[in-house]
């Protein structure tokens, strides 16, 4: 026997290799067995159907009594809609349903129920008082549910429908039961919930009433022997203070705030402390000076004893505690808080560690973040603490401080510091120059969250900057700060490097300020190539279209013009005229750009012709995007100077008319030239004068009075589908308004052109080749409807051939465009009979409306 081969000897059939096999098989099976038990089975999917013909009401009926949860949940969520389509029939037998479900109900439907409510509230599917009769009571039933997420969903719900009870409702159904709920007998639960509603009760009912039924309650609840009770009343104090009044406020609120500033628990001093200090408006200077500022003080000397949480608190109540105060403190007494100030902001940064972070203990990294927590509050509260020391004395007393939060190891800092940063610019005024070095510390950040918190205002920082905080300064030139420009080419090289888009972005937009910091050449030198790059390889469009307008700007204050010419020629040439159909488009952005910064004769003068000859571009995109911009382009035209360009924009437009393929370009063109047919074109009026005077002061040649004569015939305007009928020569011709005039010599000088329109603008009915002896009606086709027009003339006679105009060459799908010459009949062109020859006119109109001059051809040929 020949051996096996290598194959075959690798594959083992033996007994012990097939057990294996089965093995692997039986846990296979095994892992597919809850996959297998998840299925559906026929009774499950029997249970779960329901009759397609059931109305939406008794589905839900149907569902509630006998269906699964999921579907129950799902008629709850669904209750807001049954209420508009039919809220009689949903609250008789929908809502009893509901009330049902609810007391067995779970946590998911809980929370479903109690939005639902509110969603019903808000829209005002029903009156307050059916609502109230209706829904109130299933909200207080479910206030005191186990679950704490269900119980301060209905707690919500309940406190916005308080907003809207009338008193009477409030005194029946709320406050009478909340006697006895806010007794020590009732669980911690319900004096949760009955500290709040009394919080929210307050602004509901009279002072007298507050005074002899709420206040009781509020005092019993601030002495609760649950540190969490007398916390959350304490919290409610703020709220019932605004509802009482200040005598009020002085007699019963304040003694209990000082009782619970002395708290054995931190919680309800914290509580106390915040409450006080968003009540400081309320009381007066003796009030302040003689009891609140010795809380505070005692406060902010055991702070630093007691837990982070509190200095957390007391950072970011600073300001407003500043604010406040201002004015009752002595000189020791505010020294010693600027102290402790500093103190705050520096919190931590003094205990340095050398050993790796994943061996430091769990307590001393969350100790950590509480202590970047209070620094961060401290440079939020920074401009309050400018106004407490005053702007003069900020470099002896508070630059160090705001050195280092510059500098802070922690991004959360520097973010919020750089956040404030404008703030504290405009407070320093004329002391501005004092943090230029932190400005470019903040711009050279490693953090791009900080750079991004600091462009929001970088304009109005740098001319706070370059006017030394005084708006009377003309000399605007931040000669004094020679490292900001490398800081922003830096800024803006890093924010280019890296993925946040948005944030490049909105830096080059900030750059738009630069002309009126620093100097053109310093700009040309070191921003403007640097946008060209951007336009030109950047693969974000917004941040393209961000460089592209702040090129414009640039460009806008620039006053050298061989710097200017050098610029445009190099959009024209490196995006107008680019190989990459990319570049091509951002040149027709920043045309829009150009259009919206510059004058309307630079426009027209540099970048009026190269836009419009992007109507040739291969490209269907460039010309979907020209054509969106041509009712811009053509607004920049002033008649009569630019009349040779207007023609090269009608010249345009009509061959994107003859010759477009692409049907989504066509679209938009078809619809360019409606929008373009309703402009109004400017007029320059001073030209227009002095080409009155010129005319009307040199004798008139018989060719020009010939066409003057054509004109006041020709009607210049055709109505859709009214039949316009021409007079002969003994009729009378209205005199033309000026504005008809030129409209009348635009359209027959582009009337008699050889371009042809394409098949899918519609064909050309063929020329008789006899008229009818009776007259003749032309025929106007063209994209849509059909005008008939009637013109009869006997004017027209045949000339001998010496008179006979030069004839135009038609196109493939228009017969002629000659006046004479082809059209007439060989045989009789030379004869000399002088009889009226009948004249035929065939016009082809876009939706058989004047629309835009270049969009009708006029056919005449003689018969």
């Amino acid at each position: 026997m020949h051996p096996p081969p290598p194959a075959a000897a690798a594959m083992d059939f033996s007994q012990n290799s097939l057990f294996g096999y089965m093995e692997d098989l039986q846990e296979l099976t095994i892992i597919e067995r809850p996959v297998r038990r998840s299925l559906k089975t026929p009774e499950e999917i029997e249970r779960l159907t329901v009759d397609e013909d059931l109305s939406d009401i008794e589905r839900a009926v149907y569902l509630l009594s006998a269906g699964q949860d999921i579907q129950g949940t799902s008629v709850i969520a669904n209750l807001p809609f049954l209420m508009r389509q039919n809220p009689a029939e949903t609250l008789r037998r929908v809502l009893p349903k509901v009330r049902e479900v609810l007391h067995v109900a779970g946590v998911e439907m809980q929370l479903t129920a109690a939005v639902s409510f509110l969603t019903i509230l808000q829209e005002e599917s029903v009156s307050i008082h059916t609502y109230a009769h209706a829904f109130l009571q299933v909200i207080l039933l479910h206030l005191e549910h186990r679950d704490a997420g269900v119980s301060n969903a209905w707690l919500e719900t309940l406190l916005s429908v308080i907003e809207v009870l009338p008193k009477e409702t409030l005194r029946h159904e709320i406050l009478n039961p909340l006697v006895s709920k806010a007794q020590l007998s009732q669980t911690v639960q319900s004096r949760l919930v009955s500290c709040k509603i009394l919080g929210k009760l307050t602004n509901k009912f009279d002072a007298h009433t507050i005074k002899r039924e709420i206040l009781p309650l509020v005092k019993s609840l601030c002495q609760d022997v649950e540190y969490e009770v007398r916390s959350c009343m304490c919290r409610q104090l703020e709220n019932i203070a605004q509802g009482i009044g200040t005598e009020l406020t002085k007699s019963v609120v304040l003694p209990e705030l000082i009782e619970l500033s002395r708290d054995e628990s931190s919680g309800v001093r914290l509580a106390a402390f915040e409450t006080l200090v968003n009540l400081l408006d309320v009381f007066d200077a003796d009030d302040r000076s003689q009891t609140i500022l010795p809380l505070v003080k005692s406060f902010c000397e055991k702070s630093f004893k007691a837990d982070e949480s509190i200095l957390i608190s007391l950072s970011f109540h600073l300001g407003k505690l500043c604010h406040g105060l201002y004015g009752i403190f002595t000189p020791d007494q505010h020294l010693r808080f600027l102290e402790f100030y500093k103190k705050l902001c520096t919190l931590g940064l003094q205990q340095e560690n050398g050993h790796n972070e994943n061996q430091i203990p769990p307590q001393i990294l969350e100790q950590e973040k509480k202590y970047i927590s209070v620094r961060k509050n401290c440079a939020y509260n920074f401009p309050a603490m400018i106004v407490f020391v005053d702007p003069k004395n900020f470099h002896m007393e508070l630059y160090s401080t705001f050195f280092c939060l510059c500098h802070d190891p922690e991004v959360p800092v520097r973010y919020t510091i750089a956040i404030c940063f404008y703030e504290v610019s405009k407070l320093l005024n004329s002391g501005v120059y004092l943090i230029h070095k932190e400005l470019i510390t903040l711009l050279q950040d490693e953090s791009l969250e900080v750079l991004d918190a600091l462009i929001d205002h970088l304009p109005e920082i740098l001319e706070l900057m370059s006017t030394g905080g005084e708006s009377s300064v003309q000399e605007n030139k931040l000669s004094s700060l020679p490292d900001l420009i490398p800081a922003l080419t830096a800024a803006e090289q890093r924010a280019a490097a890296s993925l946040k888009w948005r944030t490049h972005e909105k830096l080059l937009q900030k750059y738009a300020c630069l002309p009126h910091i620093i100097s053109s050449d310093q700009i040309y030198y070191r921003f403007l190539q640097r946008m060209f790059t951007i336009m030109m390889t950047n693969n974000v469009l917004p941040v393209q279209k961000a460089a592209s307008r702040t090129l414009c700007v640039f460009l806008r204050y620039n006053r050298k013009q061989e710097q200017r010419h050098e610029v445009i020629q190099k959009l024209i040439e490196q995006l107008g005229q680019g190989k990459s159909y990319w570049n091509r488009l951002r040149f027709l952005d920043t045309c829009e750009f150009i259009i919206e910064i510059f004058s309307k004769s630079f426009f027209c003068k540099y970048f009026f012709l190269p836009a419009i000859e992007l109507t040739h571009d291969p490209v269907a995109n460039v010309r979907m995007k020209l054509c969106c911009l041509l009712p811009k382009v053509k607004a920049t035209l002033k008649i009569p100077a630019d009349k040779h360009l207007l023609q090269q924009l009608e010249m345009c437009v009509r061959k994107l008319l003859c010759q477009e393929k692409d049907k989504d370009v066509l679209a938009i063109v078809k619809r360019t030239v409606l929008e373009l047919d309703r402009m109004e074109m400017s007029m320059d009026a001073e030209q227009l004068e002095k080409e009155k005077q010129q005319n009307d002061g040199r004798p008139m040649s018989d060719k020009t009075f010939e066409k003057k004569r054509r004109d006041t015939k020709t009607p210049t305007t055709l109505p859709k589908n009214i039949p316009i009928s021409v007079p002969g020569p003994s009729g009378t011709s209205t005199p033309s308004t000026s504005k008809e005039v030129k409209k009348s010599k635009l359209i027959r000088s582009q009337s008699f052109n050889n371009q042809a329109f394409h098949a899918k603008y519609g064909n050309l009915d063929k020329c008789p080749s006899k008229s009818s002896t009776a007259g003749y009606t032309p025929s106007v086709s063209g994209l849509g409807k059909t005008s008939v027009i009637s013109l009869t003339d006997d004017s027209f006679r045949t000339r001998n051939a010496s008179s006979t105009p030069t004839s135009f060459s038609p196109g493939p799908s228009l017969p002629s465009t000659s006046r004479t010459g082809n059209s007439v009949d060989p045989k009789s062109s030379g004869s000399k009979d002088t009889q009226p020859r009948k004249a035929t006119f065939r016009m082809l109109a876009i939706e058989s409306t004047t629309l835009f001059p270049y969009a009708v051809v006029l056919v005449w040929t003689r018969s």
